[in-house]
């Protein structure tokens, strides 16, 4: 497969040694002449000096005939215009861009980008995974010493199916949301269920304390 990457950067550099050592056949449209001469120092002669999002820089590249062009720069305008010389003036059949801004993601695939990948989103996606499901978040301080809360019970913890007044939450739930459904007090008589969100009131010293009591194994 012949590819060409348009930006230089880390990105693009690392990006063009993976596919290099995947057997594809690559080419880097940089505009930085000095990026240029260190990526044909590391990888070989594979950049060309110029603007990817000028047509003449895509045409010296070959990209008549390539089979995917990634745009890889900072610049999401840059990004944009040299995904939609490709595709609309040389018929590449593929193009991925790189959106460096997530609101420019709906602009993207819009005008043709065949993949548009957001970086923000991909941290904000793996940070997501990392954070475990029964995170506490503090919502607002009701006095010195008291938080308003809010804990989603993860699918396995220590007081699942136990009424709230078993627990040491009884005194501090104020409102539970379960799926669509909002309850209310009184909740004493309510079993705590997966995925429950409880918005508590608890004292600063002690909120740690109290949900690992419900949390723990």
């Amino acid at each position: 497969m012949y590819i060409i990457i348009i930006g230089g950067g880390k990105v693009g550099y690392y990006l063009a040694r993976q596919l290099l050592a995947e057997n594809h056949e690559v080419s880097v449209i940089e505009k930085d002449e000095r990026k240029v001469n260190w990526i044909e120092e590391k990888l070989g002669s594979i950049a060309i000096s110029g603007d990817g999002s000028d047509a003449l820089a895509q045409e010296r590249a070959g990209a008549e005939r390539a089979d995917l062009l990634i745009a890889t720069t900072n610049d999401d305008e840059d990004n944009l215009v040299s995904c939609q010389i490709a595709k609309y003036k040389f018929n590449t059949p593929r193009t991925i861009s790189l959106s460096n801004n997530p609101q420019n993601e709906f602009l993207f695939d819009l005008l043709g980008v065949d993949v548009t990948l957001s970086t923000t989103n991909l941290i904000l996606e793996h940070i997501e995974e990392e954070i475990p499901p029964h995170l506490l978040t503090r919502l607002t301080t009701v006095e010195a010493d008291t938080e308003l809360v809010e804990i989603e019970l993860p699918s396995s913890f220590k007081a699942r199916g136990k009424k709230i007044k078993e627990t040491p939450l009884k005194d501090s739930v104020c409102l539970i949301v379960r799926g669509e459904k909002k309850l209310v007090p009184p909740l004493n008589e309510f079993r705590l269920e997966p995925h429950d969100r409880l918005i508590a009131t608890v004292n600063t010293k002690k909120e740690e304390e109290l949900f690992s009591l419900v949390l723990g194994e």
